[in-house]
């Protein structure tokens, strides 16, 4: 993947696809639904607005917890806004990571990267950190714009991934994206 974190996406930019419209396109309830149940404790990286922290919050309910990180505080700002008119603000907990850094500690059931680690300096890094906080069996889904990514560069995220220790488990079909579903083995 290629390492430019200069294609950050503007908090300005993030409402040309992150707002109602793309819930009838990416639909967090079905696409998530074999990986997250309630009560689970889950991070959605590169956040953004909050489409996929929303939906996840409404997945994990009142006994789950929802990491809502991303690099722009003006991302999350946004984010909370949107979490207290949904009524699910005390399930999100926010987080201003660095681009190097993810920063949480707390063992995770699954984690999301959405469209966002074309824009991470360092993949395999990455890649690493999250591992590092999944619990065993813990779930990375991973989704990569088709428009940014290649389909070779996907493959190479996968072998990368597999050598850090992850098994991919799936490739399921999503409008414009390729995916990967990472288990922690």
């Amino acid at each position: 993947m290629k390492k430019d974190n200069n294609r950050v996406c503007p908090v300005w930019m993030a409402y040309t696809f992150d707002n109602p419209l793309r819930n009838l396109i990416h639909k967090p309830k079905k696409m998530f639904k074999e990986y997250v149940k309630e009560g689970m404790t889950v991070m959605d990286i590169g956040c953004g607005l909050g489409c996929f922290s929303i939906g996840l919050a409404k997945m994990v309910g009142k006994e789950g917890k929802v990491y809502s990180v991303d690099l722009q505080k003006g991302m999350l700002d946004r984010l909370m806004k949107r979490a207290k008119k949904a009524g699910i603000a005390d399930i999100i907990k926010t987080h201003q990571c660095s681009a190097d850094t993810i920063g949480i500690e707390e063992k995770l059931d699954f984690a999301l990267a959405f469209w966002m680690m074309n824009e991470t300096p360092d993949a395999l890094d990455f890649l690493k950190q999250i591992y590092n906080i999944l619990k065993p069996d813990g779930i990375l889904y991973v989704a990569e714009p088709k428009k940014h990514v290649h389909p070779k560069e996907i493959d190479e995220l996968a072998a990368s991934a597999e050598k850090i220790g992850y098994r991919v488990i799936g490739k399921p079909k999503v409008s414009m994206s390729f995916v990967l579903v990472l288990k922690k083995q």
